[in-house]
C-alpha cells in the first residue's frame, strides 16, 4: 500500500518455467492467488476491483498457460488440469512465500485451486470458489468443440457469435456478456493456444468424484450466480460444492430462481 493508503501499482512478474507464466502482484499483506477461467485472463477474476488490496491482501494474478500474456504449452504438453495445477504450484512457490496462502478462482480457476488444495492442504489458509461446474466427470465436449471450431474458423467474431447463439443468456445481461467476451478474447496473444485449450481442458478432470471435497477442511467461500445471468455456471452445482466442503459458506446476489445446465469449466 502507498503511504496515502491507496493500492500500489501492479508489479509484473514472470515465472521462468516452460511455459513461462506471466502475471502481476499488487498490494501488501497476506498473499491471495487469483486463478481465472477458460478463455479468460488474470483481469477476469476481480474485474479491476482493488478492495482486497485495501483490505490487507497482496493479490497475485497470473495468466494460465496459453492465455493472456503467458506462453503456450510446450511440445509434449497441453491444457489439462494436472498441468494447470503444476503452473499454480510454481506461481505459489515463487510469488507467495513459504506461509499459507489464500486462493480464489473462477470456473476453471476454481477447479484448479481446489485441486491444488487437495494436494497441498497445509499450504492453503482459505479458498474462494466462484462458479464451479465440475460434477465428477469431464462431461460431453460438444459445446467446447463447437466453440473451438468457431474461434478457429471465425476468429473473435466467430467466437462471440457462438456464445450469443449457444449460451442462452437472457436480457438484460446479454449485451454485457457479449461485450465482456469480446474484450477478454482481445487480450490473448495466441488464439491458437486457446483453441487447443478449448478442445483439451473439458476432457480433463481436476479431481475424481465430488466426495473428495468432503476431506478438504479448508475454510471456503463458494460464490454462486443466478442462472438467468450465467447459465454456464449453474447455481445448483455451487450449492453442491458448499454442501460437500466441510468448512464452506455459500454466497450469491440473492436466492436462485431456476437451475441451469452444467458443463462450463
Amino acid at each position: 500500500m502507498t503511504s496515502a493508503g491507496r493500492p500500489s501499482e501492479p508489479r509484473p512478474f514472470a515465472v521462468a518455467r516452460n511455459p513461462v507464466i506471466r502475471g502481476e502482484t499488487a498490494g501488501e499483506g497476506t498473499p491471495l492467488v487469483l486463478c481465472h477461467g477458460l478463455t479468460a485472463t488474470r483481469r477476469s477474476v476481480l474485474h479491476g476491483s482493488r478492495r482486497l488490496e485495501r483490505g490487507g491482501f497482496e493479490t497475485i494474478a497470473y495468466d494460465a498457460r496459453g492465455h493472456g500474456e503467458s506462453d503456450p504449452a510446450p511440445a509434449g504438453e497441453g491444457y489439462v488440469y494436472p498441468e494447470l495445477v503444476g503452473d499454480l504450484e510454481a506461481v505459489v512457490e515463487e510469488q507467495a512465500g513459504a506461509g499459507p496462502v489464500f486462493l480464489a478462482g473462477h470456473s476453471m480457476g476454481a477447479h484448479t485451486a481446489l485441486s491444488y488444495a487437495l494436494r497441498h492442504p497445509e499450504r492453503v489458509a482459505g479458498l474462494i470458489a466462484i462458479g464451479p461446474t465440475y460434477t465428477g466427470d469431464a462431461g460431453p465436449p460438444t459445446y467446447w468443440d463447437g466453440l473451438a471450431e468457431a474461434l478457429e474458423q471465425g476468429g473473435i467474431d466467430g467466437f462471440v457469435a457462438y456464445i450469443d447463439r449457444e449460451q442462452e443468456t437472457i436480457s438484460p445481461w446479454r449485451d454485457s456478456v457479449l461485450r465482456f467476451t469480446r474484450e477478454r478474447m482481445e487480450r490473448h496473444r495466441d488464439l491458437g493456444a486457446i483453441v487447443l485449450a478449448l478442445r483439451q481442458l473439458p476432457r480433463s478432470r481436476p479431481f475424481g468424484e465430488l466426495t473428495e471435497l468432503e476431506s478438504l477442511a479448508v475454510p471456503t467461500l463458494v460464490v454462486a450466480s443466478h442462472d438467468e445471468a450465467d447459465p454456464g455456471h449453474p447455481y445448483a452445482v455451487a450449492e453442491e460444492y458448499a454442501r460437500r466442503l466441510p468448512a464452506a459458506r455459500l454466497v450469491s446476489e440473492g436466492a436462485p430462481r431456476e437451475t441451469g445446465r452444467a458443463g462450463r469449466p
